[in-house]
């Protein structure tokens, strides 16, 4: 597998930011993602570098773009650029999709919504000795800045409480009858009532829970195979189609920095 990028990824509860230097090679101008979706609100900006974005139907410029959760697109990049990633179930999640998006796929990023993040980002990354807790910081920062004062509603408590529960079961089975139970409900009602609130089935929702994981074991220097079996999958080749459907490359793809 070519190698497409260099990356640093940090990840928190509720957001992740990922760095991405896609400098080009002499055999590759761009460096363009297979189409994917992922469970999760993307917010791209530039730091000095250039991108697209796309879905099936619409292409939006600018120096920042946001696609909304689970729609397919394809990403295609030069340069320096950054990914702020936001779970769509948090409140801040909510109160951003809600300022953005307005039921559209893709959106422009106002430099309003965006501050002065880009320069601090790209600050931090040039800087020698790059400290996780700093990219951490500023990406829970910018997703508080892009929320604001914006109010919205979560999901309905139960789902929550499935949510929290499917999250710690991550190193065995994770089944929707007992998620069911653990909030007093049929497997039936809370198949639905999940679709409702979420968006994804439950079984979806638990690989895109095991994802994440698997994702910032990577990032933390584990191996491919270790980090698919800290996150449940079967083996690294199963970690990596899962990767490349919801990001539109392989890991062996990225070198971690």
């Amino acid at each position: 597998m070519e190698l497409l990028a260099h990356a640093r990824i940090v990840m928190w509860e509720g957001g992740a930011l990922w760095v991405v230097d896609a400098t080009p090679t002499a055999t590759r101008d761009t460096r363009r993602t297979d189409l994917h979706a992922h469970h999760a609100i993307h917010v791209t900006f530039g730091l000095g570098g250039r991108f697209r974005l796309d879905t099936p139907d619409a292409h939006v410029g600018g120096d920042a773009v946001a696609v909304a959760p689970d729609v397919g697109h394809t990403f295609e990049a030069e340069g320096l650029f950054a990914i702020l990633f936001v779970e769509p179930e948090s409140r801040q999640g909510r109160a951003i999709a809600g300022r953005l998006f307005d039921g559209a796929a893709l959106a422009a990023v106002s430099p309003v919504l965006l501050g002065d993040f880009r320069e601090r980002i790209a600050e931090a990354f040039r800087a020698p000795g790059k400290n996780d807790a700093t990219f951490v910081d500023l990406g829970r920062m910018m997703i508080a800045h892009m929320a604001g004062s914006a109010r919205a509603d979560v999901p309905d408590l139960r789902v929550r409480k499935v949510i929290a529960w499917a999250g710690g079961q991550l190193d065995g089975p994770v089944r929707l009858s007992d998620a069911a139970a653990a909030v007093n409900l049929s497997a039936g009602r809370l198949r639905h009532l999940f679709v409702a609130q979420t968006g994804l089935p439950f079984k979806t929702y638990v690989l895109w829970l095991r994802l994440t994981r698997a994702v910032e074991r990577f990032a933390a220097g584990s191996s491919l195979t270790q980090a698919a079996h800290d996150a449940g999958f079967s083996d690294s080749a199963h970690l990596s189609r899962t990767f490349r459907r919801m990001f539109g490359v392989t890991p062996a793809a990225l070198r971690i920095t």
